[in-house]
């Protein structure tokens, strides 16, 4: 049998996948994207759901209510055998949890941020390499076609030199659904962790380098009355070798009342010309009997990202963005907080 027989009957076989915690809210979506595919075995387990102090569902009941298949704990999933998991859980379960898959075999796309240090991220790098697995850092939003075309537009020319780079990624602060992500100990801080690394992939993409130097400032202005004990909004500027300057404005600055999360965004100047990639700007709104509606129309990011996952793990080849990237990312998130910290500019 040749390669392209052996491509061709991997794509008929269905793939075991299970996803391990509904700790991270885009695991709904992960979770219903898969169970809407026909090539697609899949558990779900969230065991640390019934302990979490979260308003919203967890667990079981969640499982339930989304119609899959649920376990009772990781190591029946494992034990299950899937050809691939996806790590949502807790940012600080994140080590363990790829360790663990890497082990079995499984192939992995872990949430973002990959980890809560450099050197945990480094480790499970490590790991799937010394497993022979693929580990891709779940960045859904450099799939987005107005950035894959401002990347292209940017390689072309058309836009001459790269000076300046102001990224935006503003939201809804995860309080009551997802509690976790305010509790330092499982996040491994805030709006600069869970905010940055978004525009930080964006920029990786683009950039194809990592800054010189970070210098950062944040606060608990927002939100101040409900005692979180992370920062809820910061303001990263990174020096890029190349002399690019990038801003990425961070947040849980979008009220409980919106009708949407919020947005990134990411503005690219050059010495010819801007470009401004909003990717989650296109929608229809309106209102109804429950009050405002946004319904977003354009690119299913998630959709395209488990799409590059699913073939790279059928295809035998590294998914793309891989757990490298997520360690790049991550050095720029630990020295904004290092900088935010000291109010001095950190080396990357």
């Amino acid at each position: 049998m040749n390669r392209e027989e052996e491509v061709a009957v991997a794509d008929r076989r269905k793939l075991k996948v299970a996803v391990l915690s509904f700790a991270h809210t885009h695991a709904i979506g992960y979770s219903r994207l898969l169970a809407g595919r026909d090539d697609i075995e899949l558990v779900i387990t969230d065991p640390d759901g019934a302990s979490a102090p979260d308003d919203s569902p967890r667990g079981a009941d969640l499982a339930g209510m989304l119609g899959v298949p649920y376990v009772h704990s990781y190591e029946e999933a494992l034990a299950w055998g899937p050809d691939a998991v996806i790590v949502t859980a807790e940012n600080a379960r994140h080590r363990s949890l790829v360790e663990q898959a890497a082990a079995a075999g499984a192939h992995i796309l872990c949430e973002k941020p990959l980890a809560t240090t450099v050197d945990d991220a480094r480790a499970m790098v490590a790991a799937a390499e010394r497993a022979g697995v693929t580990l891709m850092t779940a960045y859904p939003v450099r799939f987005a076609s107005s950035f894959r075309d401002a990347v292209a537009r940017v390689r072309s020319g058309q836009l001459g030199t790269v000076v300046g780079v102001k990224g935006t990624n503003n939201g809804k602060i995860p309080l009551a659904d997802r509690a976790w992500f305010t509790d330092p100990a499982l996040s491994g801080g805030g709006a600069l962790v869970d905010h940055v690394v978004h525009c930080a992939d964006l920029l990786d993409e683009l950039l194809g380098e990592l800054p010189a130097t970070v210098r950062a400032v944040s606060n608990r202005m927002l939100h101040a009355d409900s005692g979180v004990q992370v920062e809820t909004g910061g303001l990263v500027t990174a020096v890029y070798p190349s002399g690019v300057v990038a801003t990425i404005d961070c947040s849980w600055s979008v009220p409980d009342s919106a009708a949407t999360w919020g947005g990134v965004t990411l503005q690219i100047t050059g010495t010819r010309g801007t470009i401004t990639v909003a990717p989650f700007a296109q929608h229809v709104s309106g209102y109804d009997l429950g009050g405002p509606v946004w319904t977003g129309t354009g690119d299913d990011l998630d959709a395209a990202m488990l799409g590059e996952f699913l073939h790279a793990v059928r295809e035998g080849r590294p998914a793309v963005p891989g757990g490298d990237v997520g360690v790049r990312t991550l050095q720029i998130v630990a020295a904004a907080q290092a900088s935010a910290a000291t109010g001095q500019p950190v080396a990357v």
